[in-house]
């Protein structure tokens, strides 16, 4: 198995960061996707704890994140005991997007979803992510127009 080497560089810039999109693509675990920054200590114990929530990630992603993870470990002071990221696990949680989904129905009846969501689309909006999603979705439809 060949060696990944680590994108992640420590973000020692002090202050309050107002939101995720502060930080640069260098500071997360897997920075295409830019999931699991890895600030801290706390932070990077975070990501090995979560590393099998990430959905929609390659094997080659998985790879990176955990030499960012071993990295940062490093940084920080974090002891791993995983010698590899398939010892962190690579299958989701199952039904974890009909959670969501049902989470999202929830907020919905409380009336906390306006906020958050709003917050969420300026996200993917400064990140691309919208023009992304409406890029896929149109070479969808036309994959399918032109299988009919």
């Amino acid at each position: 198995m060949t060696a990944v080497a680590p994108t992640w560089e420590p973000h020692d810039e002090r202050g309050d960061l107002t939101t995720r999109s502060d930080l640069p693509d260098s500071v997360f675990a897997f920075p295409k996707q830019r999931k699991e920054p890895l600030t801290d200590a706390q932070h990077v114990r975070n990501a090995v704890a979560r590393f099998d929530q990430v959905l929609e990630v390659s094997d080659d992603d998985r790879a990176l994140a955990f030499a960012n993870i071993e990295k940062a470990a490093r940084h920080y002071n974090v002891n791993l005991s995983e010698a590899n990221w398939h010892q962190l696990g690579v299958h989701p949680q199952q039904h974890r997007q009909e959670n969501a989904a049902k989470a999202v129905e929830t907020k919905r009846e409380r009336g906390e979803l306006t906020e958050a969501a709003a917050k969420a689309v300026e996200t993917k909006r400064e990140h691309g992510v919208l023009k992304k999603a409406a890029a896929k979705a149109a070479a969808t439809r036309q994959r399918d127009e032109n299988k009919r």
